[in-house]
């Protein structure tokens, strides 16, 4: 299978700095010097759009642009790119939110991915009048995932569950194709919802041996109900022609991490329900030591930013290597981003794809539409 690349929208602003938010995580405005403006997300999309990313993902969250409004816009702009859109489904009616991905997918010409975020912050969730602990917001998330797999399969859908119910729901058009549903979730409770109703589970950076670990436990599950999902990961990345000019970049960003910020941050995030929050945050300990985790994994981005906080950073050679690695567990799908988020998507795009698509593991999913891949480095080619 040939590997898929997604890339990110900061909808939350955008920067030569690392632009924390998240999970509870103060917004850190230092460096928040390029607006999520039409203008500028379009730039970064068309950028991945031409260099070979398949999609983007867009955040959902207080701390950021309305990702359904955002993409609809963004999506003008752009012919082939699709659109992963992150959402809470305990704040959008299940109908009504097949709806409008039916209608977004007519429109966009089927262009369409969902990341569906159950949401690991009471606090912010109780912001939005939704009231259930962790626990139930899973389970809610499993119910509102069986409601819209039901309405997306042309039925009439009738549901009382412990929270969401709804009678002789049923959607006039269906979108074609069905959008594919993205998860994540490292809780016990999060891998059953995966198993029963998803299409890829979402990882973010851990370790290779911590990723394995996680990817078989959510294979058996799924297993269990005669479902074969993909896999993928969530990254940063920091490439350049060398790992030295790799790693002064990654300098260059941590020195810009102010203590306090760091303090400010690292104290809200210890108050995170998420699992997946808690692994992220036992990987650096909210120190500045010892951050390179595992060859080409750098924990120092979650020193500022909550949810994904590794990134890999290397040579394109290395970042190849680290991407082959994680494939070789099962990973076929990689959603990543950089600081600043349009120059950083040519780095990858140039220094790394190219050498990818050399090996076979990679093919420009625009190959058939446009004039063809992106040339070969001399280097990768020998």
């Amino acid at each position: 299978m040939s590997l898929t690349f997604h890339w990110f929208l900061p909808t939350n602003g955008d920067s030569r700095h690392v632009v924390g938010g998240g999970h509870g995580s103060p917004a850190t405005a230092s460096g928040r010097d390029r607006p999520p403006t039409v203008a500028y997300l379009s730039q970064i999309a068309r950028a991945a759009e031409s260099l070979g990313f398949a999609g983007a993902l867009t955040p959902t969250g207080a701390w950021c642009e309305d990702a359904w409004l955002t993409t609809a816009m963004v999506s003008q702009n752009t012919e082939h790119l699709k659109f992963l859109i992150a959402f809470r489904p305990g704040l959008l009616s299940p109908t009504l939110a097949a709806q409008m991905a039916s209608t977004f997918q007519r429109l966009s010409g089927g262009r369409l991915l969902l990341n569906v975020v159950t949401g690991g912050e009471s606090q912010e969730q109780r912001a939005h009048g939704d009231f259930l602990d962790k626990d139930a917001r899973y389970r809610r998330t499993g119910e509102f995932l069986q409601i819209l797999r039901g309405l997306w399969e042309g039925g009439t859908v009738d549901l009382h569950g412990e929270h969401l119910r709804v009678e002789d729901a049923r959607l006039v058009r269906v979108p074609d194709p069905v959008p594919e549903v993205y998860f994540g979730g490292s809780s016990a409770i999060a891998g059953e919802v995966a198993a029963r109703h998803v299409d890829v589970y979402l990882t973010w950076g851990e370790p290779p041996a911590q990723v394995a670990e996680k990817i078989d436990r959510i294979r058996a599950l799924a297993a269990r109900q005669g479902r074969t999902l993909r896999f993928g990961i969530r990254l940063h990345v920091i490439t350049r022609d060398t790992s030295e000019q790799a790693w002064a970049e990654a300098g260059r960003l941590l020195d810009g991490f102010d203590p306090e910020t760091v303090r400010s941050v690292q104290d809200s995030l210890a108050r995170s329900e998420s699992e997946g929050q808690r692994r992220m945050l036992a990987l650096h300990g909210g120190s500045r030591d010892a951050l390179e985790i595992h060859p080409n994994l750098w924990a120092g981005i979650g020193l500022v930013r909550g949810g994904a906080g590794t990134a890999l950073v290397g040579s394109h050679d290395e970042v190849a290597e680290r991407i082959r690695e994680y494939h070789a567990l099962g990973i076929d799908e990689f959603v990543l981003s950089g600081y600043p988020h349009l120059e950083e998507a040519y780095w990858f795009g140039e220094g790394v794809l190219p050498r990818l698509a050399a090996e076979g593991l990679w093919r420009h999913p625009y190959d058939d539409l446009t004039a063809g891949p992106l040339p070969v480095p001399a280097a990768a080619a020998s």
